[in-house]
């Protein structure tokens, strides 16, 4: 499976625009014959928690309906990052599309102390796709809850996406925690990071790619948006920034 990474730089709030900038960076993980498109946590709005009870869009937003277009057009599956409305409060949400199949979403079930007060935790299940449903989704802290990884690798995933919204002071503890979960759980696992600020603080980029025995394979800078597609068979990656 081609699996694209976009580390892109959101437009705080701006949901019209970002749905743009998305779109043309799926139309590039098309024209690199990606299977599969990952975006940063909150990329459709920014990781703005205060902000997310005015922003958060249902799930089935006709806003967002270009996004199926692209993946029945492309045969590409698409995961956006998106506050979902819920109750009490929003959702921190992956919503998938994919080629001949509805919408879904993938909520984030471990919230950390600092976002409590604005979101609300999704239900405890796998988010799984994938050309054969072998990768599992997780989202920014859930990569530091062990129980997570533990799940996802007990369900028969043999990948491991992450979709965060980090800034540099937490990026050395997540590529700690990656390398931990390749090798302790034998999987393929990938981060992609977005770029710019978010919530007052810049985001560190530094997008990656793990291999099972916990070596880290390849990775995007620090401060540009960029693209990194990676095949999990032959293991070959290429890089786009820009």
């Amino acid at each position: 499976m081609n699996i694209c990474l976009a580390q892109i730089q959101p437009i705080t709030g701006d949901i019209a625009q970002n749905i743009k900038r998305h779109q043309q960076f799926v139309d590039k993980a098309i024209a690199h014959h990606a299977d599969l498109i990952l975006f940063p946590e909150l990329s459709l709005t920014g990781y703005e928690p205060t902000l997310a009870q005015e922003l958060a869009l249902a799930p089935d937003d006709a806003r967002l309906a270009v996004f199926q277009a692209q993946a029945e057009a492309g045969g590409i599956t698409i995961c956006v990052g998106v506050p979902t409305r819920g109750e009490p409060l929003p959702g921190i949400s992956l919503l998938i599309f994919r080629p001949q199949q509805p919408r879904s979403l993938y909520t984030k079930q471990f919230l950390h102390a600092d976002e409590l007060p604005f979101f609300t935790a999704g239900p405890a299940t796998v988010g799984r796709i994938g050309l054969q449903n072998e990768a599992a989704l997780a989202i920014c802290y859930e990569i530091s809850v062990p129980e997570h990884a533990q799940a996802a690798a007990s369900s028969g995933a043999k990948i491991y996406l992450a979709s965060v919204a980090k800034y540099a002071r937490g990026m050395g503890e997540a590529y700690g925690r990656l390398a931990t979960i390749a090798q302790t759980h034998q999987m393929t696992t990938l981060l992609v990071n977005c770029v710019g600020l978010a919530d007052g603080e810049l985001c560190a980029g530094g997008t990656a790619v793990w291999q099972p025995n916990g070596q880290r394979l390849a990775q995007l800078d620090d401060r540009r948006e960029g693209l990194l597609i990676f095949d999990t068979k032959t293991e070959v990656f290429s890089t786009l920034t820009g």
